[in-house]
C-alpha cells in the first residue's frame, strides 16, 4: 500500500478501531476451530517473491480454504492480523492477482470466541460483545491514510513441514470487504497481508498453539529479488548469528532489539540513542528527523566530486555519476558503513553497507534508502525496513525472547518444507 514515493513502514504502522456488530444473516456465526491432530513441532519454509526496487515488497504464496487455493500475502513482521481481500460481499476492494476469497457461512469467528478478544484487546485493550451471535468486526487504519474494515474468519492453511507432514490447520484470519487504500485501478500484486507479530492474533502464534512450529519467525531477502521465509528453528543458526534481546517497544508490539546509537563510517554521529523496530512490511529504513538529518549530513560531507545531487521521483534524495550507474556495485565505494550498536545485546551490531541503504533507480541514479520518518508520521520511531535486512537472516525467536541476524545467502531456498500448492 504505497503512499507517493515509498510504502511507509508497510502495513505495520497501524491505528486499529475494532467494532462488535450484530450479524447479519448472510454473515452468521461459525463453528468451532479445527485442530490438526497428532502433529510435531516442525518447520517450513516458503520460497518469497519481489524485491525492494521496483515492486517495494516481498510476498509469499499461502494455500488458504478446502480445497487450498492459492493466496499471495505480503509479509509483515510488523502486525499481528493476517488477512485476505474478500466477497462477503466485497463493498470495496483492489483488483488482485487472484479471485477473492469467498468465506462460508461456518466460517465467521463469533465475538464471544478467546481469538476475538485477542484481537480486540491486544489491539485498542478495549473488547465487549452486546450478545452471544454478534460476528468479530474489525476496522484497520494505515498511516498513509488508508483502511480496511473486514471481519475475523478461520480456514485451514495447507501446509508441507520439514518433517515431510502436511498438515492443515484452521487458522483465524481478517476477511477484508471494505477497502480505502491506493488506486482501484491497479492490480495490486498481493491478494493481502501476512501478519507475523508476536500478538497471540499472530498466525506465528496460532501455529505454536497447535503444536505445528515453534514461536520462530525469519526471513532472507535477496537483492536480486526472492528470498526465503521460514516458521520454526530448525535452519537458525544460534552460535553463529548476533543476537539483541527483544524490548518492548513503546509502539505497540512491534519486534525491537532496543535502542541503539548511530555511526556512519567508524564514527557516531552524536544523536541520542535511537528507538529501533525491525519490519518486513516496510520498503525501506525510516530514522526519525534528527539521526536522519545527522546521517544525511554526514553522507554529503564525505561525497566525491564524482556524484552530482539530482532530482529522481523515485525517492527524495538521489545522485548521479558521470555515467548511468547499472546497480549498487558501481557507486558502493563512494559511501561508507552505517552501523546501529544495539546496548540491549552486549553491544551487538548491526553494519548497514552501502548495498543495505543505496538503490539505484531505472534511470542510473543512486538514491538514499533511509527516507525521514518524522515526515510520513513515525514520530521518534525508527524502522528497520527490507533494504537494511536484504542479503541476511533475520530471526525473530519468541521462544527465547531475541532477535537475530546473519549475513547469509538468500538465493538459495532451503530444501525442506515449502507451501503446498
Amino acid at each position: 500500500m504505497a503512499a507517493g514515493w515509498a510504502r511507509p513502514a508497510g502495513f505495520a504502522l497501524l491505528v486499529v478501531v475494532v467494532l462488535a456488530a450484530a450479524a447479519s444473516a448472510d454473515r452468521p456465526a461459525r463453528g468451532g476451530l479445527s485442530v490438526t491432530a497428532g502433529a510435531e513441532e516442525s518447520s517450513a519454509v516458503f520460497p518469497l517473491y519481489g524485491d525492494v526496487y521496483p515492486h517495494g515488497l516481498y510476498y509469499v504464496a499461502m494455500s488458504i480454504g478446502n480445497p487450498p487455493r492459492p493466496y499471495f500475502l505480503d509479509v509483515d513482521t510488523g502486525s499481528d492480523l493476517t488477512w485476505l481481500q474478500c466477497d462477503a460481499p466485497c463493498v470495496s476492494c483492489s483488483k488482485v492477482p487472484h479471485p477473492l476469497y469467498r468465506p462460508t457461512k461456518n466460517k465467521l469467528v463469533p465475538c464471544v470466541d478467546q481469538m476475538c478478544a485477542a484481537l480486540h484487546g491486544g489491539l485498542t485493550g478495549r473488547h465487549k460483545c452486546d450478545s452471544p451471535k454478534q460476528q468479530c468486526d474489525y476496522e484497520i487504519k494505515y498511516a498513509d491514510q488508508g483502511s480496511s474494515l473486514g471481519v475475523l474468519v478461520t480456514d485451514s492453511f495447507a501446509l508441507r513441514l520439514a518433517n515431510s507432514s502436511i498438515v492443515r490447520p484452521g487458522l483465524a484470519f481478517g476477511c477484508g470487504y471494505d477497502q480505502q487504500v491506493g488506486s482501484s485501478t491497479e492490480v495490486s500484486a498481493t491478494d493481502g497481508v501476512l501478519g507475523l507479530g508476536s500478538g497471540s492474533v499472530s498466525l506465528l502464534s496460532q501455529l505454536k498453539q497447535h503444536g505445528i512450529t515453534k514461536n520462530v519467525v525469519g526471513h532472507c531477502l535477496s537483492t536480486r529479488g526472492g528470498g526465503f521465509l521460514f516458521f520454526g528453528d530448525d535452519i537458525v543458526p544460534y552460535s553463529r548469528a548476533t543476537w539483541a534481546p527483544m524490548a518492548r517497544s513503546t509502539s505497540r508490539n512491534y519486534y525491537s532489539p532496543g535502542s541503539a546509537n548511530l555511526y556512519f563510517g567508524g564514527r557516531p554521529l552524536g544523536v541520542r540513542p535511537m528507538e529501533v523496530v525491525f519490519d518486513s512490511g516496510s520498503s525501506f529504513t525510516y530514522f526519525s528527523a534528527q539521526p536522519y538529518q545527522a546521517l544525511v549530513d554526514a553522507i554529503k560531507g564525505d561525497l566525491s566530486k564524482n556524484l552530482k545531487e539530482v532530482p529522481d521521483h523515485s525517492l527524495p534524495l538521489c545522485w548521479k555519476g558521470k555515467k548511468p550507474f547499472k546497480s549498487v556495485l558501481d557507486v558502493k565505494k563512494e559511501f561508507k558503513t552505517v552501523v546501529l550498536s544495539f546496548s540491549n545485546g552486549k553491544k551487538a551490531l548491526m553494519e548497514i553497507p552501502p548495498e543495505n541503504y543505496l538503490i539505484v533507480t531505472k534511470y542510473g541514479n543512486a538514491c538514499l534508502g533511509i527516507l525521514n520518518g518524522s515526515e510520513v508520521g513515525l514520530k521518534d520511531l525508527n524502522i528497520v525496513g527490507d533494504i537494511t535486512m536484504q542479503d541476511q537472516m533475520v530471526i525473530y525467536d519468541n521462544e527465547r525472547g531475541q532477535i537475530g541476524w546473519i549475513r547469509a545467502p538468500c538465493d538459495r531456498i532451503p530444501k525442506f518444507g515449502s507451501s503446498l500448492l
